[in-house]
């Protein structure tokens, strides 16, 4: 993949960094192959999947994963009304997702596939193997050439999530995305936050991205918080008056429900929260 085919899609996307996965993930696309995105909650895999399909310009068809997705929802379904009338005809069939991409050659994305049943990710399997799927009372849907799946999952650790199959797992590319660096993480904060107009967030932004860094190494904190936590701190910091307390106040309706504290700690979450903003308070430098 050529500099330029990166710098477009990050000019294009407004993308923040993330120049070596585009650079995979794109050599994946552009091989044929399908595509898994694999990261914690909130380091862009859902933003880089949607820009790859609309970098290939090609029909982009988007699923979320939820534990109650049924296989029919995936394939399609016969419009009851009109079967009881009618019985079973292909003009009475809705296209599911998966359908609609294989027909238009499109991209189907699945986002956060392992919170899905497995009844709905084995679908997918002849799809991706054979390029065909079954209906049942309409018959094959053979998929066009260009028909591909990205799919993005979060670690099997993270709430109703589920390990995929293995025969799912083998018919994907991965490219990992963890969290990135603190001078991305403050351009991306700068870029998203609703700071009214004049209104220059500053060391703000710094100290709410430090204190979400900080959560991520505190030993009691089995899981810290994405970067969405300080573009909310900031939000919300700036609305009570941006002063050095405001940010105080935004963490604890930002930050206490992305993070996990370890049971065994015996610490509450606002402790732990008030000691990282102290020390992220503390700190004079944006380098964490």
């Amino acid at each position: 993949m050529s500099d330029h085919a990166i710098e477009r899609l990050q000019s294009e996307f407004r993308i923040v960094g993330r120049a070596a996965e585009a650079r995979l993930a794109l050599a994946c696309l552009s091989a044929g192959r399908n595509l898994m995105l694999q990261g914690p909650v909130g380091v862009g895999k859902s933003v880089l999947a949607e820009a790859l399909a609309r970098h290939f310009a090609r029909e982009l068809v988007r699923v979320d994963g939820d534990e109650r997705y049924t296989e029919q929802k995936m394939t399609g379904w016969f419009d009851p009304a009109l079967v009881l009338k009618g019985g079973y005809h292909k003009e009475f069939f809705i296209e599911g997702p998966l359908v609609r991409a294989m027909r238009s050659g499109g991209i189907l994305f699945v986002n956060e596939i392992n919170r899905m049943p497995e009844s709905v990710q084995n679908v997918l399997l002849p799809a991706m193997e054979e390029r065909r799927v079954v209906v049942p009372q309409y018959g094959e849907v053979h998929a066009e050439a260009d028909f591909q799946i990205i799919a993005t999952q979060n670690p099997v650790e993270f709430v109703a999530t589920s390990h995929l199959s293995e025969a799912l797992v083998d018919r994907f590319e991965y490219v990992e995305l963890d969290y990135q660096s603190f001078d991305e993480e403050v351009e991306i904060v700068r870029r998203n936050v609703r700071c009214t107009d004049g209104f220059d967030p500053g060391d703000l932004v710094d100290r709410a991205v430090a204190l979400t860094r900080l959560t991520r190494d505190h030993p009691k904190v089995r899981r810290g918080a994405s970067v969405r936590a300080a573009i909310g701190m900031v939000d919300v910091a700036t609305q009570l008056g941006g002063g050095e307390d405001a940010l105080a106040q935004a963490a604890m309706v930002s930050l206490l429900h992305r993070i996990e504290i370890a049971e065994e700690s015996g610490l509450s979450p606002e402790s732990i929260v008030k000691e990282l903003d102290d020390e992220a308070r503390k700190k004079k430098v944006r380098r964490p």
